[in-house]
This record gives structure tokens, sequence and C-alpha cells, in this order.
């Protein structure tokens, strides 16, 4: 699950979290239709991501463990947390506990996603199909 499309899909995700949450030039827009795009694009990509996991990896349906988020969803957390970590990397001073709270955030989400491709792959746990 690594690699190839997802990269891609991550990166995208990840355009939009930092539009909405950095903005450009530091100014976030606010302009509801355009935050408006930003989730539909988003929602989009998700399912892209999802559609993706689906066509390409097996999944165990007897006796593995429904997980309650789609690996799309997962991702989308995971390119949120990053740009909030890289922000607050480049706004906050070296000791602000703000910042290792984003960072200790992003590594515990990363954490729980190579845990989930390792039990999806095993069989031991399986995707919603939603």
């Amino acid at each position: 699950m690594v690699g190839g499309p997802l990269l891609w899909f991550a990166r995208d995700l990840a355009v939009l979290h930092e539009k909405r949450i950095v903005g450009r030039g530091g100014f976030v827009d606010t302009d509801p239709v355009v935050l408006r795009e930003i989730d539909c694009r988003r929602a989009e990509l998700v399912l892209a991501i999802d559609d993706w996991v689906h066509r390409g990896v097996p999944q165990h349906r007897l006796g593995a463990t429904l997980h309650t988020e789609t690996i799309g969803a997962v991702i989308d957390r995971l390119a949120e947390s990053s740009v909030r970590a890289h922000h607050a990397l480049m706004t906050m001073a070296a000791h602000d506990e703000m910042l290792h709270g984003a960072w200790h955030h992003l590594a515990e989400l990363a954490d729980a996603y190579d845990d989930l491709v390792r039990e999806v792959t095993a069989g031991r746990r399986r995707l919603p199909e939603w």
C-alpha cells in the first residue's frame, strides 16, 4: 500500500490541507465557497484512494476485524497532521510544547497507519467499503 498512486494522492491532500490551514503567504482564505471546494476535492481524493485500495489489495473477510476508517480517511488525516507539524516547525520556537505535540501526533498516526497496513495485508483486519 506504499508508493505509486498513494503518494500522489497523499501529496494532493497535503496541498489542500495547506491551503486550508496555512494559506498563501500566511493568509488563510475563509471564503465558504473556497473551503467547500477544498473539502469536495479532498472527498474525491479519499474516494480515489479507497477505490485504488479496493481494486488492488485483497480483503480477507472471514475472521478479520473491521477497521473503523478507510485507508483514504487515514491518509487524509496523515496529510493534515503533516501540514500542521511542518507549519509548527516553521512558526514556533524549538521548545514550544505545541510543536512537540504536533510532531508526536504525526508520529502516532504514521505508526497506526503502518500497523493498519500490516494487519490488512496479513488478513487480520479488513477495511470498510463505503
